[in-house]
């Protein structure tokens, strides 16, 4: 249902309110270069800190500027149940090909309190849910076993894995199927992990490079790994360059450089320091960027 390279998209702000202006000419830029599917208002997005008005004309303007033409897995997760439900059903009201939700961060729940979370989300809206595990910002890390049962459910149809185990792949095939749809949610070693059986990413590096990601996604999925070693070798200094600080402010910086967004980030975010931009400006020459 979906695989390739998606961008989880920046929100582009101008003078502390949304861009909405420039938030449809990334759209429209990520089509045109290959992306097969847009992710907007995740945390690359910004979402800690929009209001939830905010969080929804994102949304809304995301799906109404990519028109059916590429699928939109709308940012809907929150620590709160009752908040991840709002977002959901505004996800399936306004058109979202699939709602992306994070497990809940900070609370800490249990694995059952895992399956109480998500089993709530499926029921509230008929839309399909991508599960979000990052256990390095939301602490919490679904199991295997547990996101095998959530696979049951007709409407929980894959995840975001960004805990960087590539073991992990293997066995979330075996708990939920090979049919579950697993995007990587790690830049670095998305490599590895379509080799293991997932079938995309949800990509920070996507919204700077779109085509050199879309193409080594192609690469991967055609079973092209020396190819894909390729755009890899290429690719790997800017993922690793992007993320010396919050990956989005590096993204973000990339962007400026390309004249595409500003660099204008909401606090407590700060824009980069001169040596990480140093360090994005030579990633971004070796990839062929500039």
């Amino acid at each position: 249902m979906f695989k390739g390279s998606m961008p989880a998209l920046v929100t582009p702000f101008r003078n502390g309110e949304l861009d909405l202006d420039t938030l449809k000419h990334l759209v429209e830029w990520q089509i045109q270069e290959g992306s097969t599917g847009l992710v907007p208002v995740g945390t690359t997005g910004e979402s800690p800190t929009l209001s939830h008005e905010e969080h929804e004309t994102v949304v809304e303007e995301v799906v109404k500027a990519a028109a059916g033409r590429v699928p939109v897995i709308a940012g809907a997760g929150s620590n709160n149940t009752v908040e991840a439900t709002r977002f959901v059903q505004f996800a399936k009201t306004v058109g979202a090909a699939a709602a992306l939700v994070v497990t809940p961060y900070y609370n800490k729940p249990t694995q059952r309190g895992l399956l109480a979370h998500f089993t709530t989300l499926h029921e509230c809206a008929d839309i399909p849910t991508i599960i979000y595990n990052i256990p390095g910002r939301s602490i919490i890390d679904m199991s295997p076993e547990t996101m095998g049962e959530l696979a049951k459910l007709p409407r929980i149809v894959g995840v975001k894995d960004a805990t960087g185990d590539l073991a992990r792949v293997s066995q979330q095939r075996a708990t939920c199927g090979p049919n579950f749809c697993q995007l990587s949610g790690e830049d670095a070693t998305a490599l590895g992990f379509n080799a293991h059986g997932g079938v995309g990413c949800i990509s920070v590096t996507a919204n700077v490079a779109p085509k050199l990601c879309a193409e080594f996604q192609q690469a991967t999925l055609a079973g092209d790994y020396a190819t894909a070693l390729k755009y890899q070798d290429r690719l790997m200094p800017l993922h690793e360059a992007i993320f010396i600080e919050p990956g989005l402010v590096g993204a973000k910086y990339a962007l400026s450089k390309l004249g595409r967004c500003s660099e204008e980030v909401r606090s407590p975010l700060t824009t980069l320091e001169d040596s990480t931009k140093v360090a994005i400006d030579a990633a971004m020459t070796h990839a062929g960027l500039l």
